[in-house]
């Protein structure tokens, strides 16, 4: 995975971003039977994801990644656009300090879990790990959104720019 590739990531993410920008409050927050519930809970899911494999694991910048359910419920678009900054920045700095050393394994603990086994893992798969996750998710939040009677656009890779 190349930064050039990575954009086209953050393409498709922008597209889906400004959508969900403007789906009314209450149907950002409306639960739909999916996995995370919400439009809003899926996407914290998705940086939630990010920062916990690049963000702890393999930068060690926090121990607590994850957004508690009691505080998920606090959050509105501002607190989730703030969240993909940071996953950018994680990203960006992954790409900066393991550029030479993306397919070498990293082994420890999972920082926010208590003890456990070492896992043995490289910056680039878990970097392709979260990409995937986001995609799948993507996909979920299409599904919700169609279902609610909204037209989602087009935020496949193939619509970016080179």
């Amino acid at each position: 995975m190349s930064q050039n590739e990575y954009e086209w990531v953050r393409q498709t993410r922008v597209i889906l971003l400004d959508f969900c920008s403007e789906l009314d409050p209450n149907d950002f927050t409306q639960e739909n039977g999916f996995g995370w519930q919400s439009v809003r809970d899926t996407l914290v899911h998705i940086a939630d994801c990010y920062n916990a494999w690049l963000g702890s694991f393999v930068l060690l910048k926090t121990k607590k990644p994850l957004t508690s359910k009691e505080n998920l419920l606090e959050l509105g678009w501002d607190e989730v656009k703030v969240r993909f900054e940071q996953v950018d920045s994680y990203v960006n700095e992954v790409f900066e300090v393991f550029a030479h050393q993306m397919d070498e394994p990293i082994q420890r603990q999972i920082p926010w879990r208590e003890g456990g086994e070492p896992i043995s893992m490289t910056p680039g798969k878990l970097l392709m790990h979260t990409i995937t996750h986001e995609f799948h998710h993507k996909g979920q939040i299409m599904a919700m959104a169609r279902q609610m009677g909204y037209e989602p656009p087009n935020t496949d890779v193939l619509g970016t720019i080179d």
